[in-house]
């Protein structure tokens, strides 16, 4: 388990080449690993694959990385391609928990076995490896630190991620689990933000007309908490109605930098992104991953005012 208080989060490996934004082309059939991210668009993906690259290229192999969009059918033909490509193993952040299933399967029927990252299936005994951040202790830290900071009364509004992913329902829980300990706090509304910067202005645009009294905004991610702000500033609320976001993303720490958000909760990404290429190697040569579990959380941890200046990289903080 990762990120008792604090972690080095090694990421020089986030300074790799861009992923690619689309499709994965043809490389070396020998020691290949394919690794399939959902949008480089965003910054945590895009790390994402970055140290995933970089990491694989450190251990000898070959590297492509693709972008599913979250499309399952986008999903499906990368995962074709892995297999005409012969790769030796496939880094997969699912597009959909229960719609990758089939894509994994297809994978282990060529012989190719699957690490998913991020992400989760509702299948397990498919994938070697699911590596995720345990976003139900990094939505409990988020929650305790909202209401520090906005107080134990009033109305409030939630963003939320993509329901194909069960990170989304499990971070809206366990901001529930906190929050529900005060009375006072009532959630008056919620909406679907599918984790995007955009959707998170216009949802913000609408819970704000609806909810004019609110006091706080809780998102599932830093993308929607990101785009709420810009909603907020547009409408002059900014400075009554606080923030706060999820993954430790580059911009969200500028926002706590300039008071715009209250926190951030940080995505463990760099560590459990080469993690999952060093199990991938581990198996390749030994047929064991070296994991005692399938399944394994790594801890998040919180990014306030308070230990901003200790962000030292994409996704890193340090000692």
């Amino acid at each position: 388990m990762y990120g008792k208080a604090r972690i080095l989060m090694l990421t020089a490996f986030a300074l790799a080449a861009p992923v690619l934004a689309g499709s994965v082309s043809a490389a070396s059939a020998e020691g290949l690993i394919s690794i399939i991210v959902i949008d480089p668009a965003n910054p945590y993906w895009l790390t994402e694959g970055n140290v995933a690259k970089a990491e694989a290229e450190k251990l000898g192999y070959t590297a492509t990385v693709g972008a599913s969009k979250a499309d399952t059918n986008t999903e499906s033909r990368l995962i074709d391609t892995a297999i005409t490509n012969k790769s030796v193993a496939i880094i997969l952040d699912p597009a959909d928990a229960s719609g990758s299933i089939g894509a994994v399967k297809k994978a282990i029927a060529a012989n190719i076995p699957v690490f998913l990252v991020n992400a989760e299936i509702n299948q397990e005994g498919l994938a070697k490896a699911q590596l995720v951040s345990n976003n139900a202790q990094g939505a409990a830290l988020g929650a305790q630190q909202w209401v520090t900071n906005i107080g134990e009364k009033g109305n409030y509004v939630e963003l939320l991620g993509a329901p194909s992913d069960n990170n989304a329902a499990t971070r809206s829980n366990g901001y529930e689990t906190v929050i529900s300990q005060y009375p006072d706090l009532k959630k008056a509304g919620s909406e679907v933000a599918n984790w995007d910067r955009t959707q998170g202005h216009d949802k913000m645009q609408s819970l704000l007309q609806a909810h004019p009294d609110i006091i706080g905004v809780t998102s599932g991610n830093d993308e929607m908490a990101l785009g709420a702000i810009a909603a907020l500033k547009e409408a002059g609320k900014l400075s009554s109605i606080k923030v706060g976001g999820f993954d430790g993303s580059p911009d969200a720490v500028a926002a706590i930098k300039a008071g715009d958000l209250q926190y951030t909760v940080l995505q463990p990404v760099a560590v459990y992104s080469a993690k999952a290429v060093q199990q991938a190697d581990s198996f390749i040569k030994t047929g064991k991953t070296g994991a005692p579990t399938e399944k394994q959380l790594f801890d998040c941890l919180l990014i306030t005012k308070d230990n901003v200046d200790k962000y030292t990289a994409p996704f890193t903080l340090s000692e």
